[in-house]
């Protein structure tokens, strides 16, 4: 497990650091984006992996690695927009969104623990391919709910599939790196 904290890691931080950077380009332009945005953006980046994947080959020079990044970027400016519904501000300083990317990181990474405890990191043993697959049926999860108002009978909310989202594309990347 301690192998798997430090990939995790390694992996968010990566990821952190691509997110600050383009935040210090365009700012945090993603505050007008709508959830059923963030989710048509990550549909776009876990369909085209997916495509990748069918086809064995690709036209456009981005990796399938910048697309699992993209997801769990999206997926924590989902989840920070969740937490902002009623904060108009279009603009945020870099060392608040900096603090939220860690609380919502972090709050995955303890979702991973506790499941990883539970199911004996069986994710070690799946495709990558599965990976990919579960992160389009989250997808699909989001825009049923979103399509359903927000309400839910007995499943999850948006932010549990964000949450898991993000955790599928951080054990894509640990295996497309191993």
């Amino acid at each position: 497990m301690n192998k798997t904290s430090t990939q995790y890691d390694t992996a968010i931080n990566s990821c952190k650091d691509i997110f600050i950077k383009k935040m210090k380009d365009y700012g945090t332009a993603w505050r007008v984006l709508r959830t059923s945005s963030i989710t048509d953006q990550i549909f776009i980046k876990a369909q085209r992996i997916r495509n990748i994947e069918d086809k064995g080959t690709q036209k456009i020079n981005d990796d399938v690695r910048s697309e699992y990044i993209g997801i769990i970027n999206y997926s924590i400016i989902g989840l920070i927009q969740l937490s902002m519904k009623n904060d108009s501000r279009m603009e945020l300083p870099v060392d608040e969104v900096s603090r939220l990317y860690d609380m919502y990181s972090s709050e995955a990474k303890g979702l991973m623990e506790n499941k990883n405890h539970d199911y004996g990191e069986a994710w070690r043993d799946m495709r990558v391919s599965s990976l990919t697959d579960l992160i389009l049926m989250k997808i699909l999860r989001i825009k049923q709910i979103e399509d359903n108002k927000g309400e839910t009978l007995i499943s999850e909310g948006v932010d549990a599939n964000f949450h898991d989202m993000i955790n599928y594309s951080v054990f894509a990347l640990i295996k497309l790196s191993e």
